[in-house]
Parts: structure tokens; sequence; C-alpha cells
């Protein structure tokens, strides 16, 4: 059987389902599966007749909006790749993310975001923006070039075109690069679609940013690929006060979100119930742990079956899965079973462990990506005895369920937002009088962990917790300043001189509070 491209399905969806509505923004627009692939291809076109040729990186910084949607697609359509990027992140941060990615232009809303426009400039990357004012109109970029529908016909997909670049954290390293393929992205859609159901009877609101895997993937293309409806909010991004509005506008079937949403989600219901809820058929939680008392509360609140998943971004999102409840339990605690892709714990010499032993968690299948990009060493270490190692310890029960015990990987999960600290180290070490710093992880009620650092100012230094932190709000995303800053005179080492964050923020909490350690998740 030929492999898939994601592109492929979508067309294949475009002619089984045309008149089915696709993509609609709150108020303003409502797209069938047909008018979208139009869009798409015409944009396609535009973006060729500006110089995009396959294997550029094109950068996207957008909200959640149809511009990002459609320019996403229109990228991968020509065999480009589309790397979306956060619109929090600094000019520094944006420098990074462009140069590594080796993006050849930028594609930003008319109002850029200033430090995206500035990292572009200085590395002298085009930058176009991109409008659809309507839905009767075609996509426009301020290029002004003329469309060729030819030029964009002429174009076939193959499943080993790298269609998107992500980056994820690293723990020893800036962020490392993740190429997914066309392969990557049909084969995880199809896992998605099929572990749920997905039908063109289905429809959700995507509540999580497009610039993360688990928006992009599960909830906004697994839709496409099912022929089913998505709504994104009119503020271009979540709201709790629209969002229930908007479920029930849209006639809402489900929706994937973080523990941290589901969370504010809960409050609001508890605060100011809804009128009405849309009658669900499962709530999916995923990206970071969810506490079974919130999965509890989720299900008793919104009269559906909640069903924690697994997943990270070089398996081009999902991992595992607890199954809906006509097809198995759905365990508390537990991320479910393997969906489209083996699985297996394995111990440091590659031994495949039994069930109620703790091991790596390692996977591989068609979803799994080749390799992070220019990172012999990351590869070395990711892929041994034949298998992708996620750095994650677990345990499989009898019933082949996953859950997660433990990581290897020191990431800051802040409420799915996963940060390294060694990217906040660097940051704080930038300060000129700063001798030591490290952060850490700390448990926390809202977004499962939160990110706190110790300082050791250098010596005739008045350096205060004001200081370092205006420091890394200039230097760092908004998400990634620490919430606490320790400044200290001396670091806990270990026995031979090494400095461990587990044992730094044990150190630093005990001064503060009781609080319990949390449990890890990916």
């Amino acid at each position: 059987m030929e492999s898939p491209t994601l592109t492929g399905l979508l067309k294949q969806v475009a002619a089984e389902f045309p008149n089915r509505r696709a993509l609609s923004v709150s108020g303003k627009f409502d797209l069938t599966h047909a008018r979208l692939q139009e869009l798409v291809d015409h944009a396609a076109s535009l973006l060729i007749a500006s110089g995009v040729a396959p294997n550029d990186t094109v950068a996207l910084t957008f909200p959640n909006t149809v511009e990002f949607v459609v320019i996403f697609l229109a990228v991968i359509r020509c065999r480009a790749t589309a790397a979306p990027l956060n619109a929090a992140y600094t000019a520094e941060e944006f420098e990074f993310y462009l140069s590594d990615s080796e993006s050849k232009l930028l594609i930003t809303p008319e109002e850029p975001t200033h430090a995206a426009k500035a990292a572009a400039s200085k590395l002298n990357i085009p930058h176009l923006t991109a409008n659809l004012s309507d839905a009767a109109s075609h996509v426009t970029l301020s290029s002004a070039v003329e469309a060729s529908p030819h030029s964009v016909s002429q174009l076939v997909n193959d499943p080993s075109d790298v269609a998107l670049f992500l980056h994820t954290s690293g723990t020893t390293s800036r962020p490392k690069g993740v190429p997914l393929t066309q392969l990557n992205l049909a084969s995880s859609v199809q896992n998605i679609k099929s572990v749920y159901k997905l039908t063109e009877s289905d429809s959700t609101v995507i509540v999580l940013p497009l610039f993360h895997v688990h928006g992009l993937i599960a909830g906004l293309l697994s839709s496409f690929s099912a022929g089913a409806a998505v709504a994104l909010p009119a503020a271009g991004r979540f709201s709790a006060s629209t969002f229930w509005s908007d479920m029930v506008a849209y006639n809402a079937t489900w929706y994937t979100a973080v523990p941290t949403i589901h969370q504010i989600i809960l409050d609001r219901h508890s605060s100011k119930p809804e009128p009405q809820y849309p009658n669900l058929r499962f709530i999916r939680s995923c990206s970071a742990s969810l506490a079974p008392s919130i999965l509890a509360r989720l299900e008793e609140s919104f009269g559906a079956p909640v069903l924690e998943a697994y997943a990270m971004t070089e398996a081009t999102h999902l991992m595992c899965s607890n199954p809906l409840p006509e097809d198995g339990a759905h365990k508390p605690g537990s991320v479910g079973r393997p969906v489209g892709q083996e699985l297996a714990i394995l111990d440091e010499n590659g031994a495949v462990q039994p069930e109620g032993v703790n091991g790596e968690v390692c996977i591989r299948g068609p979803n799994v990506t080749k390799g992070y990009k220019n990172n012999a060493e990351a590869n070395k270490a990711a892929f041994l005895f034949g298998w992708f190692h996620t750095g994650d310890i677990g345990v499989l029960d009898s019933d082949g369920y996953l859950s997660l015990v433990g990581r290897i990987k020191e990431l800051i999960n802040r409420g799915g937002e996963k940060i390294s600290p060694i990217e906040v180290d660097a940051v704080l070490l930038s300060h000129p009088e700063v001798a030591q710093g490290v952060a850490f992880g700390v448990p926390d009620d809202k977004y499962g962990e939160e990110i706190n650092c110790a300082v050791i100012p250098r010596e005739g230094s008045s350096l205060d917790e004001e200081q370092v932190m205006r420091h890394c709000k200039k230097n760092l995303a908004s998400f990634k300043v620490p919430k606490k800053v320790f400044i200290t005179d001396s670091l806990p080492k270990t026995a031979t001189g090494k400095i461990q964050r587990r044992i730094v923020g044990e150190h630093f909490l005990a001064q503060i509070s009781t609080a319990k350690v949390p449990k890890f998740g990916a």
C-alpha cells in the first residue's frame, strides 16, 4: 500500500465531504472542506510566485486564525516546511529559532509582533504578511504577486517531504529541532482519528495554540482528516468566557486541552455555570499529568468520559491514549495504551522489561521523527537498540496500559509548556552581577510545575530578586520567567561537586513549604 501524505488525505476529504463545514472563526467565517482546499491551493500558488521552493523552511507567527491554517497548509502543499513559532518569544529567541530552522521567509499577520519582525530583519529574512478579509475572498500576501494555479497542480507531495519543523526543549543544550514528514503527519492524524473514532459528524473548538503539536495535530489536522469541523475563538486564543458558548454554537462533540485549561474551565463552571452544555462524546487531556481528582470533577461536571493521553513532538504528538468507553476502561493516573505504534519499556541495556517493572518508555512507528536536525549527539542518545527513547520512566500493567512514574529529563513542564532549565540558566548567567544561577521546577497546583531559580550574586554586588526578574523578563518569553528567585550565598552540591537541580529545588522548597513532590508526566 502506498504511504499516505497529509495533503493527500485532506484532498480525499474535500472530495468526499465537499459541503461539510471544515473551519469556522467564531462569528466571522464558515468554510467548507472544498472551499478550504481552494483557499490552500490559491495561497500555495502565491507562495510559489513569491519564491518559495520545495524544501524551503517558512516560519509562521500567528494567533489561532484562519490565515494561519490556510498558510500552514499552503506551505506544506508547496513541498516546503512550515515552522510555526510562538508570538510570545523575545527578539533573541526569534533569532535562534529562525536561524536554527534555516527559515527562508517569515509570514505574519498584517500587524506582526515587533520581536519577530526585528529578528527577521537582523537575519535578512524576507517578511510577508497574510490576510483573508472574508470567506468569499482569497488570502492575500503583501508580496502582491499574481497567483498561477498551474504551478501548484504540477506539484506532487511525497511522504518523505519534511512538512513541519518544531523545536523541543533540550536539557543539555539549546532546544532541539524536530523535522516531521508528510508521512509522520498522516500516520499521526490517522492514529488519532482511529482511537477517538472521529468522523464527519464531529466538531470541536480549538483551545490550544496551533504552534504546538497538541493543538495543531490532535485538534486541527485530525479533525480535518476525518471530514470533521473545527472552530477557532474570535480572539485568536482560548477564552474561558467564550469557550462554552462557542462549543454550544458549533455543536461540539469533544475537545482536547492541557490540564491547566481543564482546571480553568472547571473553575469557571464552579463560579459561573453555563445555562446549557453540549452533549460531548469525550474530553481529552494531554501534554502534562492530569490529577485523578481533576479527571473525576471533569466527568462529573460535563457528563463525558475524560481520556488521558501521552504525546511528544518527536512522535508527531500521540503515543498512547485511554480508549473510548466502548473500547475498554479508561484508568485515572494512566495514559492508556499505545496507538498505531510499538511501545516497550527498556532497561539501560535495551532489554524489554515485563509488566510491572519500571524502565524507559521507548517507541517506534511511522509517526516517529527520523531524527533531530543537525544534532548527531542527541540522535545517538535518542535512537538506541532500534527504538526512540522518550526520556520518561514508565511501567505497563497487565492490560498494556502505561503509567508514567518519573522522568529522566530535567525539563520543567509548566502546564504543558516544556521549558529547558539550561536555557533559563544561560539567561541568569548573562547578568553581569550573577556568579552562579540555576533554574529548577517546583510543584504548582495550577500548572503542575512552576519555574524557580537560585542565584549567587558576584562578590560586592547588591543584586536583588527584582533585578534578576527584570533581566529574565527582558530576555525570556513570559512563560519561561521564574516565578520566584532565591538569592543565596551557596548552592547544595553532590559529593562530586555537581549541582543537581532536583537537590537544589528540594533545598529551597524546604525553606518555604512542605509542598509534595509532583507526579511527572510528558
